[in-house]
């Protein structure tokens, strides 16, 4: 690939290559190559396909810098990109519902500005999860001024035993190389993606939430006839959301996990994806592990607050 190999696919490169009346560059990330033509994703998730026999140059070149974050766009973004069955809202603050299935999908997100007294705000999530006979919880950035503010108020740790869940992201740039493993991605899951993302039975709401995202891709591995590793991606403008990764016992620690991640990540590049993000509990070693040597990095971390 002139100067270019299978090795670089998915990693930035720049190609000077020669165009009616001069050569100009193009930079983004290798997407395919081949010994006739070379095609790279530019930043806005243009493809450019260029002839190898056009290309004067061709090099791989160092990954962009993370970006901060907004936290405050991203703690919605990653509510949005999983949708509750119920919502409702108190002023900004977005009530989520989902029969008690998964905290986020059950718990208050205080994102914005509630547009009543804060104290105000938790009585009516109190009677809104008592109605629905859940537990009354608020998901609340570590640190941040609700936080304070809630826990002032008499709430607390919903959850005293479990550690911090850490809010990790990057730019696809740093994650779409391509698999190690074939990724089958679907837009609906079936049977046998539910049995590997489940131990045990399915919780009668879950493909509700799962498949309540407007843009979704199911992602799968198989080996020998048998699903050994899922995951799912959402996409929520140019964020795309990673979540339910599971691989089987006996599968693990052999690089399926970051195959998910990157199979959905070059999904989400042609969709218009830049940036992504994923949710792990501090607990979690193995799983932090791989998500930073992926070159993921923490945004922010939350807990729920509970007020009894």
């Amino acid at each position: 690939m002139s100067g270019l190999g299978a090795r670089d696919i998915g990693h930035r490169v720049v190609v000077r290559h020669r165009i009616p009346g001069g050569l100009t560059d193009v930079i983004g990330v290798l997407q395919a190559g081949t010994p006739e033509l070379v095609t790279v994703r530019h930043a806005d998730s243009t493809l450019y396909d260029i002839p190898v026999a056009d290309i004067a140059a061709a090099k791989r070149i160092p990954e962009l810098p993370l970006r901060p974050v907004d936290v405050d766009q991203l703690f919605l973004t990653a509510s949005l990109g999983r949708p509750a069955v119920e919502r409702a809202y108190i002023g900004q603050w977005l009530l989520r519902a989902s029969a008690g299935w998964t905290g986020r999908a059950n718990s208050l997100l205080p994102a914005g500005r509630p547009g009543v007294p804060v104290a105000e705000a938790l009585e009516q999530t109190v009677a809104f999860y008592t109605e629905r006979q859940l537990r009354p919880q608020v998901q609340v950035r570590v640190g941040s001024p609700f936080d304070q503010e809630i826990r002032a108020l008499g709430w607390v740790d919903a959850r005293p035993g479990q550690s911090d869940v850490l809010v990790m992201h990057t730019t696809l740039d740093h994650v779409n190389a391509a698999p190690g493993y074939e990724v089958q991605l679907t837009e609906r899951p079936d049977d046998a993606w539910y049995a590997a993302a489940f131990e045990g039975p399915v919780p009668v709401v879950a493909p509700q939430v799962l498949e309540g995202a407007a843009k979704a891709r199911f992602a799968s591995v198989v080996q020998g006839g048998r699903v050994v590793a899922v995951g799912r991606g959402a996409m929520t403008g140019h964020w795309l959301g990673v979540d339910s990764i599971r691989v089987a016992e006996g599968f693990r620690r052999r690089g399926l996990g970051t195959a998910i991640v990157q199979g959905l990540a070059r999904w989400s590049g042609p969709e218009g994806g830049r940036r992504t993000y994923l949710e792990v509990l501090l607990e979690n070693i193995p799983a932090l592990t791989t998500y930073t040597r992926l070159g993921y990095q923490e945004a922010y971390r939350y807990r729920y607050l509970t007020n009894r």
